[in-house]
């Protein structure tokens, strides 16, 4: 069998256990997905004819503000479920199945890997809940093309593999699960300083800089663009730039830290 037969089966079994434990503790990956869930209701149902009146010059109504801040949301999901994969990379390291692993004839990356792709596949599903609770609210997409739809996914899943590498990387160097939870907080804090729940350009012009070119942004507003046919502008191209750097980081940071043998 080749090396890339190999390390391709010994991914699938990491993959496996890790979606088995997700299954078994839903608990985590429940609360965390109940925090975009939550905000979407509270800033729709409470604060959303404030919000909307505060938009296009006051003329927006709630259904507006919903479509704005839906794609908002998606993202922010990725970041709150990235945080689980943190808290489960430091749960390995702590618990000494990882040195067990290294002793076994498997793949070395098969481990990382399995966290990764069960954290990816975890994120779209959190994000697909939360899309369902938007179009249940009024979140429309009428106007978005198929091709538009699998930009938008595509665009989902990279940014979600991005955060993903980085939150690994987190985990590996966290000396056990809560301070993996405490390290993983950026994920979440960062799309509250991003064009999330307003734009940009109503915020404090010192403080515009800081959240037009955080990597949440460009992603937010490439995600309106697809699936609400507003202006992309160079958000497509940082996106994209942004997904591809923090994921070659993560890779490296995680692959560093795991080859040498400690997370701390």
């Amino acid at each position: 069998m080749s090396s890339l037969s190999l390390a391709m089966r010994d991914s699938h079994t990491m993959l496996r256990r890790n979606l088995l434990h997700a299954r078994r503790y839903p608990s985590l990956t429940l609360n965390l997905l109940l925090t975009p869930v939550m905000l979407l209701l509270l800033f729709v149902y409470i604060f959303g004819d404030t919000m909307s009146a505060g938009m296009g010059g006051g003329g927006a109504d709630r259904s507006e503000y919903i479509a704005y801040l839906v794609p908002g949301l998606m993202l922010m999901t990725i970041g709150s479920t990235t945080v689980g994969t943190a808290v489960s990379v430091s749960n390995d390291m702590t618990e000494g199945i990882i040195a067990r692993f290294r002793t076994m004839a498997i793949h070395r990356g098969s481990v990382l890997i399995g966290h990764v792709v069960g954290s990816v596949l975890q994120s779209v599903i959190s994000v697909v809940v939360v899309g369902a609770v938007g179009v249940a609210i009024g979140f429309r997409s009428t106007d978005a093309t198929v091709l538009e739809w699998l930009a938008a996914f595509g665009l989902l899943v990279l940014f979600a593999t991005a955060l993903t590498w980085i939150a690994v990387g987190m985990g590996l160097i966290s000396p056990n699960a809560e301070a993996a939870s405490n390290n993983a907080l950026p994920l979440i804090f960062l799309p509250l300083i991003s064009s999330t729940f307003v734009p940009v350009d109503a915020m404090p012009g010192w403080f515009q800089p800081i959240a037009e070119y955080q990597p949440f942004t460009p992603a937010i507003e490439t995600l309106r663009g697809l699936l609400l046919g507003t202006e992309i502008g160079d958000n497509g191209w940082l996106a994209v730039v942004w997904c591809l750097a923090l994921a070659v980081l993560g890779y490296v940071w995680s692959k560093s830290v795991f080859d040498r043998g400690t997370a701390r």
